[in-house]
């Protein structure tokens, strides 16, 4: 370790520039992944909060029902007007936010504790690798403030949620329409999750001594 001048916020700026320096000290000091955790949750939420504000919400009813499939619109367009409510959507984005992270940082700290024990059998627990990925997963916060920025330069208040996913490869690369066979795959991966991948091979490296390649 570097020291007890070393703290949680050092190693959130060191995971950014210097991942195997933070990921050294986050080995050794797993109660500071509430830090990466609660603020990379509350950033996320914050940006739903202020979008779900701001934006034109019958607008945005009818948009998330013309986006629906064709074959499926005429039925599902009462279920969605009576459920979308700003609060409801609100609090229900919230809470997808906060249950979907715990969810997926779990079956990623399972996934490296039973890669570890068939490959290096070398001695880390459960919660040093939901540690880990929590601390690999902070990065998914420059997505975040990136939906922030569109928000704040966007012309007007008419703007789907889907937009807000500029870092996405369908923003950057695909530009399909929603109903198109590339959308939700090209949505659903962005810069910070390849981001992700690349610390996680790092680190996992840095803790157990295996190869870069394995």
């Amino acid at each position: 370790m570097s020291g007890n001048s070393y703290t949680a916020f050092n190693a959130m700026t060191d995971i950014i520039t210097s991942p195997s320096k933070a990921y050294d000290e986050i080995k050794q000091n797993t109660s500071w992944l509430w830090w990466p955790l609660l603020i990379t949750m509350a950033v996320a939420a914050a940006v739903f909060v202020y979008y779900y504000g701001w934006v034109d919400f019958p607008w945005l009813v009818e948009e998330t029902i013309r986006q629906t499939p064709v074959e499926r619109r005429a039925e599902s367009a009462d279920a969605i007007r009576s459920f979308m409510e700003p609060n409801k959507t609100m609090m229900f984005t919230i809470l997808a936010i906060v249950v979907m992270s715990m969810v997926i940082y779990t079956i990623e700290a399972v996934y490296f504790l039973l890669a570890n024990k068939l490959t290096t059998g070398s001695e880390i627990g459960f919660g040093q690798w939901f540690s880990f990925a929590v601390w690999s997963g902070f990065v998914s916060i420059f997505g975040s403030l990136a939906a922030f920025v569109v928000i704040m330069m966007a012309d007007n208040n008419q703007l789907a949620s889907n937009d807000l996913q500029v870092l996405s490869l369908n923003s950057l690369l695909f530009h399909a329409s929603p109903g198109e066979p590339w959308f939700t795959w090209a949505n659903s991966l962005a810069l910070p999750q390849f981001w992700m991948m690349a610390l996680s091979a790092i680190g996992y490296s840095r803790w157990t001594g295996a190869s870069m390649m394995k």
